[in-house]
């Protein structure tokens, strides 16, 4: 491989969770007289999480969020953890052909009981012994770089010889501005037709549209 380490983020490039996840804040949403399409949904919130999600839907509905919101995505948080959601198409592949030896870790948005639950669920879990969170191991999440730079040292690589696979924008920005060579995937259910065309235009090197295409771009 001509890279040192791979850094995954996880909701939308390896768990297909961003594509159920819009669907139902554009439903809650339509539902209390915002009427909000998915396409919508994923344009505006996909990506962010904890303060920057909770603000960029009530900018996007003009008002504070009821509470019954929280407790909407609460319990849709509740069953995608009891049940499981479909891995992004040919994830499960690529991850199982990847070097043993090849350093890589999860750095996603997401709280590690999350991402380590989802991971049982695709039965990939032993496949990542390291797992970064933008909540809980670094002060600034995504946008910001700090989240991979913390995870490069953590692996004891330099960042600069390290390939990230990033499908949200808000992902792409900070992955960009971390210094690593950045690969826009667009395999995921959530991802538009010109979803490539965006993710370059904030600087990703690459875009691959599935598993295959990524492969072959580090290979």
């Amino acid at each position: 491989m001509k890279y040192a380490a791979i850094l995954f983020d996880f909701d939308g490039v390896l768990l297909e969770s961003e594509h159920a996840g819009n669907k139902q804040i554009a439903e809650y949403l339509t539902a209390i007289g915002h009427p909000t399409s998915m396409q919508e949904a994923m344009t505006k919130f996909m990506g962010l999480a904890g303060h920057d999600f909770v603000t960029a839907i009530e900018s996007h509905i003009g008002r504070a969020l009821p509470e019954s919101f929280h407790d909407a995505r609460k319990e849709e948080d509740r069953r995608a953890l009891a049940d499981g959601l479909d891995a992004v198409a040919g994830a499960i592949a690529f991850v199982r052909g990847m070097a043993p030896e090849w350093p890589r870790a999860i750095v996603s948005s997401s709280r590690t009981h999350w991402i380590a639950t989802h991971l049982t669920h695709l039965g990939i879990r032993d496949a990542f012994p390291a797992i970064f969170s933008g909540r809980e191991h670094v002060a600034r999440g995504k946008p910001a770089p700090d989240l991979y730079l913390h995870a490069a040292e953590a692996l004891g690589v330099d960042i600069r010889r390290t390939v990230i696979l990033e499908d949200s924008p808000v992902g792409v920005t900070g992955a960009v501005a971390s210094g690593a060579h950045v690969i826009g995937l667009c395999a995921g259910l959530h991802c538009p037709p010109d979803h490539g065309r965006k993710l370059r235009a904030l600087g990703a090197h690459e875009i691959a549209h599935g598993f295959d295409q990524v492969a072959e771009l580090i290979a």
